[in-house]
């Protein structure tokens, strides 16, 4: 979720407009539905799919984002906005707002989320949260009420899932397989890090691994000034046969690690490899497995947290 600076240093940015740009609208996602049925799970999704997102949005200011994304130089090319009761009387003005939009040429697709009424009822007294319309303290005459102010939108809804027997992975998965762009790998991410375990290990790595069973290029006198880095000792740490071994069963790993998580809905992944001082083993593995990723299509960030640090001790 973002704040409306932030909107407009994204949308905008600091390029110089050209005059001769044409406007383009991105992709718009409008999320709708019963309060309890999976509005929050949604929008953290589509936040993962690379889609920039705002909860909460009254209808009115709808189009003002649209136009606002839509301008010369805009980065952002795809929107997913959550309007629902919470807006209050706003709320009301919602189903208008929308045929207002695709009267006036303005594309989007309608997602809306419902579930049973016992499983609602259940989800708001296991979270203990009021239901907005619930103005007398009933969470079945709150419920009803919603559903009958929501059913004109849930007629005009592009998709619509039902929630009642999905968990939030199944939820995910749903609208990752509705809504992402067919390189799905495109919006995720590995982040692969060396590090030295004298200095730390990284807080924020989700698989850490220690590589320092394998040979020390710090003890050959010729290898020691240089990095992982160098081909040479690159060669040197790579030319190991327990090296080999180690990459052929990482690597198979891999392969079973992430289509998985990818399917479980998370969008980023922190791989953290450690070695005596973060200066050759790491960063050689380090720069070996981000090959191997890219070689099988995903996005990588690589970064070698200590690299320099033995180095400035000699």
């Amino acid at each position: 979720m973002t704040d409306a600076n932030e909107l407009h240093e994204r949308a905008c940015g600091p390029d110089p407009v050209r005059e001769d740009e044409t406007p383009r609208q991105p992709e718009l996602v409008v999320i709708t539905g019963m309060s309890g049925a999976g509005r929050s799970e949604a929008i953290h999704t589509f936040e993962d799919l690379g889609y920039f997102c705002i909860d909460n949005l009254p209808p009115q200011f709808i189009r003002q984002l649209v136009e606002l994304t839509a301008l010369p130089g805009s980065r952002i090319d795809r929107v997913a906005v959550v309007c629902d009761v919470r807006s209050l009387s706003f709320f009301g003005l919602l189903a208008d707002e929308l045929f207002n939009l695709r009267e006036s040429g303005v594309q989007f697709r309608l997602l809306f989320l419902e579930a049973e009424e016992e499983t609602l009822v259940h989800r708001f007294k296991e979270t203990r949260r009021p239901h907005p319309l619930c103005a007398s303290g009933s969470i079945i005459e709150g419920i009803r009420a919603e559903r009958e102010a929501l059913s004109v939108l849930r007629g005009r809804a592009d998709v619509i899932i039902d929630t009642s027997d999905l968990m939030p992975r199944e939820l995910r998965s749903l609208i990752r397989e509705r809504f992402a762009s067919p390189g799905v790998r495109d919006a995720f991410t590995v982040s692969v890090v060396s590090f030295g375990y004298k200095y730390g290990i990284p807080i924020d790595a989700d698989i850490v691994l220690d590589v320092r069973f394998l040979c020390n290029p710090f003890y050959n006198p010729r290898l020691r000034p240089h990095t992982g880095l160098d081909q040479k000792v690159r060669d040197y740490v790579l030319g190991d046969e327990t090296a080999r071994e180690f990459l052929d069963r990482w690597f198979g790993l891999l392969e079973l690690l992430i289509p998985n998580y990818i399917a479980e809905g998370k969008s980023n992944l922190s791989i953290a490899l450690g070695c005596t001082g973060g200066m050759h083993r790491s960063v050689v593995l380090v720069e070996r497995t981000a090959e191997f990723l890219r070689e099988h299509g995903y996005r990588v960030a690589v970064s070698h947290r200590d690299i320099g640090k033995d180095r400035e001790r000699q």
